[in-house]
């Protein structure tokens, strides 16, 4: 059993690498590197796991993780900061240069919490549906292919989200997919402050323990990035943080503590993302532009 700052508790919920290595007390873990960047805004802590020692021991697959740190997610009066120079760059990192590029907003738009993937989807530019004859009509700039959708939740759908996705990727042959989706962090200090870019995909619901099947490059064929903001603590990770003890097995364990803030940060949180992700996408079109395109 990995040892951490929690003993040999292994019981902690966190979708965060970031936490995971901060749990573990080894200064240097076999297979896991870690790297930093900074800007005025915003601080960058890169971790890559590079074989199966360094999986155990952070509970993570095998990939890249890029976590954005911030003291909040900027408004809209100051949403063009280094902040979202940071997460365009960080995007940049992780998606393939060409090809369509199918976008799916996890979540349950009813429940707030979990309703950053769909409203982030509301602000995402989609451009696979203009021929190239009507952008030059239009003088358009040249835009990169882009498709976006919001599956909806097994429960309400009756489908797991993985096969809607893997559908629609045979159809239009994307040449990667991203997901966006809430997480749950271990510290309440990361609700509304932090961003988690990785490689590896994601099991959808993971956050609040109903876990799907995965939707990764080993299922898609293709490369699958996940962006996630993470907007609850499990209640039982929360009382151990605050008490030092354990409450396995109690009322606690299937509950999930989020802030009454929660649609602020829902709301900034998506709209950070979604002009992270056209910035990256369409680079032929101003930052101005986009925002004009895409937000109310």
């Amino acid at each position: 059993m990995v040892k951490t700052l929690f003993g040999d508790i292994m019981n902690i919920r966190t979708d965060l690498a970031v936490e995971r290595r901060e749990m573990n007390t080894s200064e240097e873990i076999d297979g896991v590197n870690v790297y930093y960047k900074e800007s005025p805004d915003c601080k960058a802590t890169v971790i890559e796991i590079t074989s199966v020692a360094g999986e155990k021991a952070l509970s993570k697959p095998q990939g890249k993780y890029i976590t954005l740190e911030m003291e909040s997610f900027p408004d809209s009066s100051t949403l063009n900061d280094s902040r979202l120079d940071m997460l365009t760059e960080a995007l940049e990192e992780l998606i393939p240069a060409d090809g369509t590029v199918l976008i799916a907003g996890l979540g349950n738009p009813d429940i707030t919490p979990d309703a950053i993937g769909p409203q982030c989807a509301e602000f995402i530019l989609a451009t696979r549906h203009i021929p190239e004859e009507t952008a030059e009509e239009l003088k358009l700039p040249r835009l990169r292919a882009v498709s976006v959708i919001s599956p909806g939740v097994t429960g309400k759908t009756g489908i797991e989200t993985g096969e809607i996705i893997a559908g629609i990727k045979e159809k239009i042959k994307p040449s990667a997919i991203i997901l966006i989706d809430a997480l749950a962090a271990r510290s309440v200090s990361r609700l509304g402050t932090t961003v988690q870019l990785s490689n590896t995909g994601l099991e959808p619901g993971s956050g609040v323990g109903n876990r799907r099947k995965a939707i990764n490059e080993e299922t898609m064929g293709v490369p699958v990035i996940s962006i996630g903001i993470p907007t609850v603590v499990d209640a039982a990770t929360l009382s151990y943080d605050l008490t030092g003890k354990e409450t396995e097995n109690s009322e606690y364990s299937n509950m999930m503590v989020t802030p009454k803030d929660t649609d602020i940060i829902t709301s900034g949180g998506a709209r950070l993302i979604a002009l992270g992700l056209n910035s990256a996408l369409q680079k032929n079109l101003t930052r101005e532009e986009i925002i004009s395109l895409t937000m109310p």
